[in-house]
């Protein structure tokens, strides 16, 4: 007999950054969920606060796969079209440092593609379904401009076309996402300049005629030219999850004016809101401040895993960078800084250590002092509270404290709680959170700490046994102090890793 998915008995609430609110998640088809992601713009190695993105929508990945969802997931790579800032002005930032660097566009694209899959493989996120370009998009980006046109919504000036955001307005709601009004928004903003080939401030370029050294271009119908930043997203999400889709997310630098246009471009070409739920993760601090190349306020992902910066004590593995991460919620502000990075390693470690315990569990006929059916219903509870995943890991830890007492010979657990711990434990903290054990990865390391611990332990036994009781506290206090605990019981001495 067929087990039913989890997703049939697990009520989903997400957050939905259109409407403000917790939803009950429904998708369009039932026991199919499409997503799709803004992936990065590969002109440089990738930010930290776009890795923290990218881990808050693996875990959420990693969460519908693991309630039994068939989920096509979406990420796009920009490698063209992406110009310095939000008013269709300044230079191509993939040609930009091309000329600087003195290769071809793609090579650039080539180099930091490769760095972006290599640092979020460290941090064992999964591919996703499809991982478009920008610039392999360039005809369907042409029509779908050719279709706006047609609408009614853009128009061509010089050789660009833009979005007619003011006309659009009349018959739609743009700015529904970020909160903003299109009054507002014009009264705010300063007049055209005599060059602009604008009709109004807010309008977006969805096709830009390219300057005679602009090194990216493509024929169109227009001019020779490239396509605006906000273009691709809709072409692309479209294209291989439909005009409506279940979820689309992104960070939260985003939402205005990126995500405003690529919903205003979907309802100008198609005449549907494209997205259901909207979904943005929160961005990333250093030391209390805004990171900022500009001010030295800056940590790369792999100045973390080689220690190598004036900000840090020490190195750290990329699934406790990944295990601090998910110890916030991906919508709130997080602040990284190396006394926060070390107390996730501890704990971390502490988790991983209840895990390997689990292995070598003595089990009995009943379960005392620990409620396993409820503390299950809560990891779920959980991550179905908008993918809560720093309640998540208290709950786990909840499961750690009892794992440890029951090492400990303090409490007892039955054969079917076991199982059922050992399970649950198992599918958080590897499939779900993508932690990965690294006392497993370096068991030879393991081993070896294992073998001169379980030294010392003896050692420390002679001692007691001679009432040398000064060495026997000196080689207990020495290990805690580099966080190694060791545990008397009645079947001996143990250590656990703190």
């Amino acid at each position: 007999m067929a087990v039913a998915p989890l997703y049939k008995t697990q009520e989903l609430k997400i957050y939905n950054s259109i409407s403000g609110n917790k939803e009950i998640f429904t998708p369009i088809t039932e026991g199919n969920i499409g997503m799709y992601v803004c992936g990065p713009t590969v002109y440089s190695n990738v930010h930290l606060g776009n890795c923290r993105t990218f881990i808050s929508f693996d875990l959420i990945y990693r969460y519908l796969k693991h309630l039994g969802y068939k989920v096509r997931y979406v990420r796009n790579i920009t490698d063209a079209g992406h110009l310095e800032n939000d008013a269709d002005e300044g230079e191509d930032k993939v040609s930009k440092k091309a000329r600087i660097e003195q290769l071809e566009p793609m090579e650039i694209v080539q180099r930091y593609t490769l760095d972006f899959h290599n640092i979020l493989t460290k941090f064992n996120n999964l591919p996703p379904s499809i991982e478009p370009t920008a610039t392999g998009h360039i005809i369907e980006q042409i029509e779908i401009t050719k279709t706006i046109i047609d609408n009614g919504f853009a128009y061509e000036a010089n050789g660009s076309v833009y979005f007619d955001v003011k006309k659009f307005n009349e018959t739609n709601n743009y700015g529904k996402l970020s909160g903003r009004n299109l009054e507002d928004m014009i009264a705010n903003t300063r007049e055209l300049t005599a060059q602009s080939d604008k009709k109004n401030p807010q309008d977006f370029a969805l096709w830009k005629k390219a300057e005679p050294e602009h090194i990216m271009r493509w024929p169109s119908p227009w001019s020779d030219g490239f396509p605006g930043w906000h273009l691709e997203c809709t072409v692309m999400s479209t294209k291989y999850l439909g005009e409506q889709f279940d979820i689309h997310g992104g960070g939260m630098d985003l939402k205005f004016p990126h995500h405003e246009c690529e919903i205003a471009q979907g309802e100008a070409a198609c005449g549907k809101t494209p997205v259901n739920y909207w979904m943005h993760a929160n961005m990333l601090t250093l030391d209390g401040k805004k990171m900022s190349k500009s001010t030295g306020n800056i940590l790369s992902p792999a100045e973390i895993f080689n220690g190598e910066s004036d900000k840090l004590n020490k190195d750290f593995a990329p699934t406790v960078a990944r295990f601090f991460m998910l110890q916030a919620h991906y919508r709130s502000i997080l602040d990284f800084s190396n006394d926060a990075l070390e107390a996730s390693e501890k704990g971390f470690y502490r988790l991983m250590d209840a895990i390997q315990s689990l292995d070598t569990l003595k089990t009995g006929k009943t379960t005392e002092g620990f409620d396993t059916e409820k503390w299950i219903r809560e990891c779920y509870d959980a991550m179905n509270d908008d993918f809560n995943s720093p309640i998540l890991i208290a709950k786990l830890f909840e499961a750690v404290k009892f794992i440890n007492t029951v090492k400990e010979n303090k409490a007892i657990v039955s054969t079917s709680d076991y199982r059922l711990i050992r399970e649950t434990m198992h599918a958080f903290v590897f499939d779900v959170l993508g932690l990965v054990n690294v006392n497993e990865a370096s068991s030879d390391i393991s081993d070896k700490l294992s073998g001169a611990v379980e030294l010392l332990i003896n050692l420390r036994k002679e001692a007691r046994a001679n009432k040398d009781f000064a060495t026997s506290d000196k080689i207990r206090d020495e290990l805690q102090e580099i966080g190694i605990q060791l545990k008397d019981g009645r079947e001996g001495t143990s250590f656990t890793l703190n």
